[in-house]
């Protein structure tokens, strides 16, 4: 075993007694601590100050008559105010660096039970930090009164959670109830999505720089948003109000003043002083929606406010303060909005060192089934009735959902309008199977305009099973091959309109052969594209 090095303060009340036989009849944590049969205490560090030399000479010589092994090694450390937490840790930590430690030649005790409470504090900050590279002790007196002067007990403590488990079970089911409540309770499968949420989570309880989300209209960005401003607020790490601004919507002189305020007079109607959005966000956390729409003069200002912490409303010559949090949001490229000139570089290096793509739902096909029950409670919380699914429709509108039928192009918006029209609809709050198709058509209609890749063409002549294997680049050549085919007369007029660039490089070509052995890459056929 290695020697064993005990570092404590002397305790000028809990170690001080008369000098005299009547001195072991009171537990005195510094010289009990050498008592115990089972901690031998090699040498021990005791610190102590000018006024108490004496005391920590007498409790020196009864740790020797004690165990005379132990090798006390008197330190003073002199503080002019011992309550003074600044003073008290710059000299421990002092004391700290000057110290020889050699973890690989002894192990070290912390000894926390004695000295004043800010000395314990400093004591216990330094050996998390490592600068005292050793374990907490902590000795107690023993339960009984009558048993006087006895060793009483001792414990170790292990500044390394992970090593208790029942500590590091809740730890565990704390993060996961954290994690789940950025997601709302939603059960989700993506494993993407979960891990990126994980880390979501603990940037936004270790972190007070701003977060860009990114990610397409109807993703999700403006309710993770506040979901973290409530996780903030939920563990005492904000205190004021969550302000949302779409940027989107402050165009032209308003936009200064909406953001940063104004003084009364500053321009015409300006009838009163206007404190502006970010000073209504002081000390709480501002959402700056589809932020790459803002005005580069305002992009100027917003840099200061993250930097500086202050701004110059419109019209004042003094300058206003807010303490804020930002978590700004885009479904634009802000990279290349700098490369166009239309974003400042300065503010996107700012807002670049946190951010998190959110995936749109059909990135997240997964993802769609837990979401449906989340949407169905939504519905349920806002109008007081609530509907669901018998087991058909259900499956039915899950098979088309999650099918490649459904491109969702506004995300989660187009989900949960769908789920409040099928609920309405629904007779006697039952979703059935003819509520299910008429909302399969009606998302169809809505995005037929929508749609680029084909997919609806495909799926007239395609199985599911079939078109979810054509990956999404031949997805779009074939539906353009098929469009083709529709408006020709022959598989030859079709053939020489689809190669007609290629067929004049070369002398002699078939081109109705070469389209046969194309649809038959995909196992169709001229009679089977035309005549669907």
């Amino acid at each position: 075993m290695k020697p064993l090095t005990v570092i404590g303060f002397l305790g000028s009340t809990l170690d001080a007694s008369k000098f005299g036989p009547s001195r072991w009849n009171k537990w005195r944590p510094s010289v009990a601590l050498t008592m115990h049969e089972d901690l031998r205490v090699d040498r021990f560090i005791l610190l102590h100050g000018r006024p108490h030399s004496r005391l920590a000479e007498y409790v020196a010589e009864d740790i020797q008559s004690v165990s005379p092994e132990t090798r006390v090694d008197l330190r003073r450390l002199d503080f002019h105010d011992p309550w003074d937490f600044e003073e008290v840790y710059g000299k421990l930590l002092d004391f700290a660096r000057a110290e020889p430690f050699d973890p690989d030649a002894e192990d070290y005790l912390v000894h926390i039970t004695t000295g004043t409470h800010v000395a314990q504090i400093c004591l216990f900050l330094l050996t998390e930090a490592r600068y005292l590279p050793g374990r907490l002790l902590q000795t107690q007196p023993a339960k009984r009164a009558e048993d006087g002067g006895a060793p009483g007990r001792w414990t170790a403590i292990d500044l390394d959670l992970s090593r208790y488990d029942s500590i590091a079970t809740r730890f565990a089911a704390a993060t996961e109830e954290s994690t789940s409540f950025l997601k709302s309770g939603i059960a989700t499968q993506s494993a993407t999505f979960n891990r990126m949420i994980d880390e979501i989570e603990r940037v936004a309880l270790r972190s007070k720089a701003p977060i860009l989300l990114m990610g397409p209209t109807g993703a999700g960005k403006s309710q993770l948003a506040r979901r973290i401003y409530e996780l903030k607020r939920l563990k005492h790490q904000i205190a004021g109000t969550f302000v949302e601004v779409n940027c989107a919507t402050l165009k032209g002189d308003g936009a200064m003043s909406a953001l940063f305020g104004h003084r009364k007079g500053a321009f015409t109607g300006a009838v009163a002083d206007r404190p502006g959005l970010l000073r209504t966000a002081d000390k709480g956390m501002l959402f700056l929606d589809e932020i790459g729409e803002l005005g580069l003069d305002e992009q100027a200002m917003i840099l200061r406010a993250i930097e500086d912490k202050r701004f110059l409303p419109v019209g004042s010559d003094k300058e206003a303060a807010s303490e804020f949090q930002l978590i700004a949001g885009t479904n634009r490229d802000l990279g290349e909005a700098v490369a166009a000139g239309t974003f400042r570089d300065d503010l996107y290096a700012r807002l670049n060192l946190w951010t998190f793509r959110l995936p749109g739902l059909a990135e997240r096909r997964e993802d769609i089934e837990p979401n449906l029950d989340y949407e169905l409670d939504r519905f349920a919380e806002r109008e007081g009735d609530r509907a669901s699914f018998n087991k058909e429709a259900r499956q039915r509108y899950l098979a088309f959902a999650t099918g490649p039928g459904a491109s969702w192009p506004g995300n989660f918006r187009d989900l949960a309008a769908s789920v409040t029209r099928m609920a309405t609809l629904s007779p006697k709050g039952r979703i059935d199977m003819d509520c299910v198709e008429a909302e399969i058509g009606r998302l169809q209609r809505l995005w037929s305009g929508q749609r680029d890749d084909g997919t609806d063409l495909l799926s007239e002549i395609l199985a599911p099973v079939a078109l979810a294997e054509i990956d999404p680049f031949d997805r779009v050549q074939l539906a353009e091959t098929i469009r083709i085919c529709r408006k020709s007369r022959s598989l030859s007029e079709a053939g020489r309109t689809l190669f007609a660039a290629s067929r004049t490089r070369r002398t002699s070509a078939n081109d109705a052969d070469r389209l046969r052995k194309y649809l038959a890459r995909f196992e169709l056929d001229w009679p089977g594209v035309t005549q669907a």
